[in-house]
C-alpha cells in the first residue's frame, strides 16, 4: 500500500476517525477486489467478464465530431411534417398568424424540454429505458413506453418512404406517368379511364396506380406486390444505415440531413421565378389575426411543436447518448429547435410558391371552360350580347375581365343563374383548398410540377428529398428502439438490428395491402398522440418533481460549467407540465367529440367519403393506445410492490486505470463493509465506524452522499463521475 495513503497515515495518528469505508475508497488507489486479499466472497475472477465490463464503460461509441452530432439531431427532428403538415397547419390556422402561437409554445415547450432531453442522456450517457430506470425506477415504463412508440411509429413511416421511392423511380420518363389520364378501350372505341376522368391525373395515379386502394378498411383486397417491394427496399435502407450503429448512420446523415436542404432552397427560386408564386406567399403570410383567440389553434401547434421536436421517442436521448461529458447540449438544443422552426418556414414558402403557381394554372382553366359555356348561351340566345361588356376578348380572357362579366350576368339572371351552371373561378377559392399530409406531396405538388420545365427533373429532386427526410426521421426512430434495448439487454448491435428491421418489414405488411392506407391513417392518427404526451410528462416530473429541480440544475452545471438560465427551472418545474397537461386533456376531449374515422377513396364515385371505423378496426385503434402506454403503470406496480428487482440492491464495481466506477445504492450506514468486504457485517475481518463521509467544508468529493428522497433509489451512494451514475 503506497505510503502516502489514508490507511498508512492513520497508523502513525491519534486522530479520530471519522470517515467512512466509502470515503477510504474513493481516496485509496484502485484495487481489484476480485484479485485481491479481499475478495472473500468466494467469487471467481473472470477477465473475459472484466475486460467486456470496462469496455462498456469506456468505449461507448461516439460522434466523429460535433457537426456529425447535429446532423443527426437536425435530420431526426426534421421530417416530413415540415414539409407537409406545417404548411397546412399555417394556411389553415391564420396564414402568418399562426407563427406566433406556434413561436411562443416551442419557446415555452419545446425548447426546454427539448433540452431535458439532451441533458439526460448526455449525462447519463444511456439509452431511454437506462436513463430512466436510473432517474426514477418506479417510472422506468418511460423507457419501455418510448420504445414501444417509436416501433408503432416505425412500421408506417417507413410506408411513407416506400411510397417516395415508388414516385422516385417512376420519375425518370417524359411526360411524368401522372401528367395524363390512361387511354382504355372500349370494345373498338378509345375513351378515357372514366375514374380518372371524373377526379384527375395525379388523384387517379396515386389511387389506383399506386396504392390500388380498396373501398374501405374492411376489404382487405390481397397484397399491393408493388408497395410491398418499395416496403423491402425501404427497410433494407434503414437496415444499411443502423447496422453499425452510429459509425453508419452518422455517415448517412451528412448526405441525409443536408440534401433536403439544398432541395428546398433550389424548389425556392424556381418557384419564385413561376408565374402567380407571389400570390401564393402573400395568401400564407396575410395573417387572420382573429385566428390567435381560437383555442384549437393553439392545441395544434402545441401538438406540432412536439412531434416537430421528436419528444418522447427515445430518439434524441439516444443520439446525445453518444456525447462528451463537457459537451454543450444547451447550445445544441437551441441551435436545432431554431433549425426546425426555419426548416418548416421555408418549406412553407416553398409549398406555397409552388401551390400560387398551381392555383393561378387552374383558375385559368376554370375562366377557359366557363367563358366556352358562355359562348354557348350567347350562340343559343339564352343569354344577350348587351350582358357582354365591349371591352371583353373572348380569345384573350384574363380573369379580371371575366369576373366583371360573371358579376353582370349573376346580377341580371337572378333568378336563373343557378341553372346556368357557371363557377366563380376566384383565385382565392383555389388558394384556400387546404391539402395536407399524403394529398399534398403525392397530389397537389405532383400536379404542379406537371407543369414545371423539365419535370422530371424536378420531379426526381422532389421526391428523393422526401426519402432522405424520412430516412434521417427513421433512423432517429430506429435508435430509439435500439440504443435502449442494447444497452439494457446487452444484445449484439448488428444481429439485433438486422433481426428488428426484419421483423418490423413482415409485421409492416398490414400496410401494403389495398387497404393500407386507412390501417396508415390510424396509426398516424391514435397510436403515438396521447401516449407519448402521457410519456413526456412524466418525463418531466421525474427529473423537475421526483428527482428534483435544483439538483437537476447543479449537476448541469457541473456538466455544462455554467448555470442555464433560471427560465429552465421555472418552466421544468410549473410551465411546461401544466401545458402538456392542458395539450393532454385537449387531445382527450379531441378524442371523445370528434368520432374515430377515416376518409375512403370510393372508385365507384371517384371521391372521397368519411367513413367511421368499423368495431373490429376500433378495437385495433383502443389496443394500440393501451398497448403504448401500458409499460407505465405495469413497471410502476411491479417495482411499487417489489414484484421484480429494480437493480438498487446491485453492486456493481469496475476497477479501471486510476478511478474506480460504482452503483450503490440504498445502503445502510452500517452495511458499507458488508458489501465491500464481505457478505454480512459479522464476517469482516475488521470492522469499521458507521460515521457518514466526511466531506469537510466547499469539497468536491466525487463520491456524495444522500439521504433526500429525491435520489436515485431514494437513498444511497451517487458518483457523478461514471456512466451508470451521472445524474
Amino acid at each position: 500500500m503506497p505510503k502516502n495513503s489514508k490507511v498508512t497515515q492513520r497508523e502513525h495518528s491519534s486522530e479520530h476517525v471519522t470517515e467512512s469505508v466509502a470515503d477510504l475508497l474513493a481516496h485509496e488507489e484502485p484495487v481489484d477486489y476480485k484479485r485481491s486479499v479481499l475478495n472473500v466472497t468466494g467469487e471467481t475472477w473472470d477477465k473475459q467478464k472484466d475486460g467486456d465490463e470496462e469496455l462498456d464503460a469506456e468505449n461507448r461509441p461516439a460522434w466523429n465530431s460535433k457537426l456529425q452530432y447535429i446532423l443527426a439531431q437536425i435530420g431526426y427532428s426534421v421530417g416530413l411534417g415540415n414539409v407537409w403538415r406545417f404548411p397546412y397547419l399555417c394556411q389553415k390556422n391564420g396564414g402568418g398568424a399562426y407563427l406566433v402561437p406556434y413561436l411562443v409554445l416551442l419557446i415555452i415547450i419545446g425548447l426546454p424540454l427539448f433540452f431535458l432531453e439532451l441533458a439526460v442522456g448526455q449525462r447519463i450517457r444511456r439509452g431511454s429505458i437506462g436513463v430512466w430506470n436510473y432517474i426514477c425506477p418506479r417510472l422506468g415504463g418511460i423507457g419501455y413506453a418510448s420504445c414501444l412508440v417509436c416501433f408503432f411509429v416505425g412500421l408506417y413511416y417507413n410506408v411513407i418512404i416506400g411510397w417516395s421511392i415508388f414516385y422516385f423511380f417512376k420519375s425518370f420518363q417524359y411526360p411524368l406517368p401522372w401528367s395524363e389520364c390512361p387511354i382504355v378501350k372500349n370494345g373498338s372505341v378509345a375513351v378515357v379511364e372514366t375514374e380518372c376522368e371524373r377526379s384527375s391525373p395525379t388523384t387517379y395515379f396515386w389511387y389506383r396506380e399506386t396504392l390500388d386502394i380498396s373501398n374501405s378498411i374492411s376489404e382487405s383486397g390481397g397484397l399491393n406486390w408493388k408497395m410491398t417491394l418499395c416496403l423491402l427496399v425501404a427497410w433494407s435502407l434503414v437496415g444499411l444505415a443502423m447496422i453499425k450503429g452510429i459509425q453508419s448512420s452518422g455517415k448517412v446523415m451528412y448526405f441525409s440531413s443536408l440534401f433536403p436542404y439544398v432541395v428546398l432552397v433550389c424548389f425556392l427560386v424556381r418557384g419564385l421565378l413561376l408565374r402567380g408564386a407571389v400570390d401564393g406567399i402573400m395568401h400564407m403570410f396575410t395573417p387572420k389575426l382573429d385566428k390567435m383567440l381560437d383555442p384549437q389553434v393553439w392545441r395544434e401547434a402545441a401538438t406540432q411543436v412536439f412531434f416537430a421536436l421528436g419528444l418522447g421517442f427515445g430518439g434524441v436521448i439516444a443520439f446525445s447518448s453518444y456525447n462528451k461529458q463537457d459537451n454543450n447540449c444547451h447550445f445544441d438544443a437551441t441551435l436545432v429547435s431554431f433549425i426546425n422552426f426555419f426548416t418548416s418556414v421555408l418549406a412553407t414558402l416553398v409549398v406555397f410558391a409552388v401551390l400560387g403557381f398551381k392555383a393561378n394554372i387552374m383558375n385559368e382553366k376554370c375562366v377557359v371552360e366557363n367563358a366556352e359555356k358562355i359562348l354557348g348561351y350567347l350562340n343559343t340566345n339564352v343569354l344577350s350580347h348587351d350582358l357582354i361588356p365591349p371591352h371583353v376578348n373572348f380569345s384573350h380572357l384574363t380573369a379580371k375581365d371575366y369576373n366583371e362579366m360573371y358579376r353582370v350576368i349573376m346580377t341580371v339572371k337572378e333568378g336563373h343563374f343557378k341553372e346556368l351552371g357557371l363557377d366563380a373561378c376566384l383565385l382565392e377559392d383555389e388558394l384556400d383548398k387546404s391539402v395536407q399530409g399524403t394529398g399534398l406531396a403525392f397530389i397537389a405538388f405532383t400536379e404542379a410540377m406537371t407543369h414545371f420545365p423539365a419535370s422530371p427533373f424536378w420531379s426526381v429532386m422532389f421526391f428523393l428529398m422526401l426519402i432522405n427526410l424520412g430516412l434521417g426521421s427513421m433512423i432517429g426512430t430506429m435508435s430509439g428502439i435500439t440504443t435502449p434495448i442494447i444497452d439494457t439487454f446487452k444484445v449484439r448491435k448488428e444481429v439485433f438490428t438486422v433481426g428488428s428491421c426484419i421483423f418490423a418489414f413482415v409485421v409492416g405488411l398490414i400496410f401494403v395491402q389495398r387497404s393500407g392506407n386507412y390501417f396508415v391513417t390510424m396509426f398516424d392518427d391514435y397510436s403515438a398522440t396521447l401516449p407519448l404526451t402521457v410519456v413526456v410528462i412524466l418525463e418531466n416530473i421525474a427529473v423537475a418533481w421526483i428527482y428534483g429541480t435544483k439538483k437537476f440544475m447543479q449537476e448541469l452545471t457541473e456538466m455544462l460549467g455554467f448555470r442555464p438560465y433560471q427560465f429552465y427551472y421555472y418552466t421544468w418545474k410549473y410551465v411546461s407540465p401544466i401545458c402538456m397537461a392542458v395539450l393532454m386533456t385537449a387531445s382527450i376531449i379531441q378524442l371523445g367529440v370528434s368520432p374515430p374515422g377515416y376518409s375512403a377513396w370510393i372508385r365507384e364515385e371517384a371521391a372521397e367519403k368519411f367513413l367511421f371505423y368499423p368495431t373490429w378496426a376500433m378495437a385495433i385503434l383502443i389496443s394500440l393506445i393501451i398497448l403504448a402506454s401500458l409499460p407505465l403503470p405495469l413497471v410502476f406496480i411491479l417495482r411499487q410492490f417489489h414484484l421484480v428487482s429494480d437493480g438498487s440492491n446491485a453492486l456493481s464495481v469496475t476497477y479501471k486505470k486510476g478511478r474506480m466506477m460504482k452503483d450503490i445504492s440504498n445502503l445502510e450506514d452500517n452495511d458499507e463493509t458488508r458489501f465491500i468486504l464481505s457478505k454480512v457485517p459479522s464476517e469482516t475481518p475488521s470492522p469499521m465506524p458507521t460515521h457518514r463521509s466526511y466531506l469537510g467544508p466547499g469539497s468536491n468529493s466525487p463520491m456524495e452522499m444522500s439521504s433526500a428522497p429525491n435520489g436515485r433509489y431514494g437513498s444511497g451512494y451517487l458518483l457523478a463521475s461514471t456512466p451508470e451514475s451521472e445524474l
